[in-house]
This record gives structure tokens, C-alpha cells and sequence, in this order.
């Protein structure tokens, strides 16, 4: 599970997923059967090993009381992870979204929506499933037609609205495009454009994104080959 606070990875992960090479890249191993925890300890890339549901959701507190500058990502190790999850998920009221990423002659379709780049996606109307939702939202909001090819990934992120805290799930799928001559942005959503980019441009023009959106876009290149055009 992977949730971003303001943006930011907070990873829960199985102790025994670990890999040296991942350990090797995180600038503090904090376990805590050793020390307590304590805010100070939420710098740089940070991993907390034998974290329990009560840690993890300590940390979460922290995050959601300040905005922490120094610290770029948490990575939390434990043997109990369904219950770390489930703990969390029972913190906030949960809502479902879906979206994706459109493939044409090897190309991704982008978006540019409130001065960032984005990947089409929205809510789950009700009694709607995920997969339903990503092609109805792609269309809504670009007006491209597309059918689903694979999995990619899910992210959550939270926020809070009127006062109530958010997490939010997003599945994410990868899309053939079946076509794209009604492509147009949908004003009502703020989205100042749709293109179609290379896999070099994207790389280049997501700088302006999202950790989210560049999550998903790292996802789906590890489990496909999209060749350049």
C-alpha cells in the first residue's frame, strides 16, 4: 500500500519484501523495538522496522498536524500488514476513483489541469466498479475512447474536506485508444489541455507533477515495454 501525504510516499510494506538494494537507499533505518518514536525522526527517505498499527498511526498524526519540510518519504516495515492497512483505512472515510494511462501508436495521452500535468481519472459513481469508472472518465474528460489492456497499479492519497479527513483510492489501467477524433478537454474540470506525448517528452514535461502521477507513470513502465513511435 502506497498513500501520499501533501504529496509525498508513506509505504506499508511486509518486513520479509525487503531487499538490500531498497534498504541500501533509505538515508535513516529506524527500528522501533530499539527507540521510540519521536517526530524528529521524519527526515529524508526514512524506513521504521517492526512498526505496529499504533506507530504507523503515530506517524500519521504527525502528518496531518504539520507539514514536515525535510522529510521526502516513510517507509513502514512490519509483519502485521493487513492490519496496519486496515487501522488506517478506518481513520478516514474512504472514496474510490479510477483513471488511467491511454496508449496510441505508442504515445500517452497527458493533460495539463490546474497548472500541472495529470492522467485523466475521477470518482466512482455509485454502484459503478473500478474498470468502468477509468473508461467513463477518460471519456468524459478527454472525449477519447479506450478499452482496457492491463492492471497498473493503486495509489491512495488523502485530504480533507469540510473538515473531514479523506482516502482517496485510485485504480490506475493501462488503455488502448479506440478513438480519439472527439478529443477535447473538459473545460468543467479545469483541464486546459490534452496531447499526446512520446515516452522521452513525458518524462521531461512531468517534472511538473505529481509524485502520484510520476508513481504510476514508474509503475507502468516496470511491468511494459511501450516502444517510442
Amino acid at each position: 500500500m502506497i498513500i501520499f501525504f501533501d504529496d509525498r510516499p508513506f509505504r506499508i510494506v511486509r518486513t520479509n519484501q525487503l531487499s538490500a538494494a531498497e534498504t541500501s537507499a533509505f538515508d535513516h533505518i529506524v527500528d522501533l523495538r530499539l527507540e521510540k518514536l519521536q517526530k524528529t525522526m521524519l527526515t529524508g527517505h526514512t524506513l521504521f522496522l517492526n512498526a505496529t498499527a499504533a506507530t504507523t498511526m503515530q506517524v500519521i498524526q504527525f502528518l496531518e498536524k504539520d507539514l514536515i519540510k525535510d522529510l521526502l518519504s516513510i517507509t513502514m516495515a512490519t509483519r502485521e500488514k493487513s492490519d496496519v492497512e486496515e487501522k488506517i483505512k478506518g481513520h478516514y472515510k474512504v472514496i474510490k476513483a479510477a483513471g488511467g494511462v491511454v496508449v496510441k501508436d505508442g504515445k500517452w495521452l497527458l493533460m495539463y489541469r490546474r497548472k500541472k500535468w495529470d492522467l485523466p481519472k475521477g470518482k466512482l459513481d455509485k454502484g459503478e466498479n473500478s474498470k468502468t469508472a477509468a473508461v467513463r472518465e477518460i471519456e468524459e474528460e478527454t472525449g477519447v475512447k479506450a478499452i482496457i489492456r492491463d492492471k497498473i497499479c493503486t495509489t491512495w492519497h488523502t485530504y480533507t474536506l469540510n473538515n473531514s479527513r479523506i482516502l482517496k483510492r485510485t485504480k490506475w489501467y493501462l488503455f488502448d485508444c479506440l478513438d480519439d477524433s472527439a478529443m477535447k478537454p473538459q473545460a468543467e474540470e479545469q483541464i486546459e489541455k490534452l496531447d499526446w506525448y512520446s515516452k522521452s517528452e513525458s518524462k521531461s514535461i512531468l517534472i511538473n507533477s505529481y509524485s502520484s502521477i510520476r508513481y504510476v507513470i514508474d509503475s507502468l513502465n516496470k511491468i511494459h515495454n511501450i516502444k517510442e513511435p
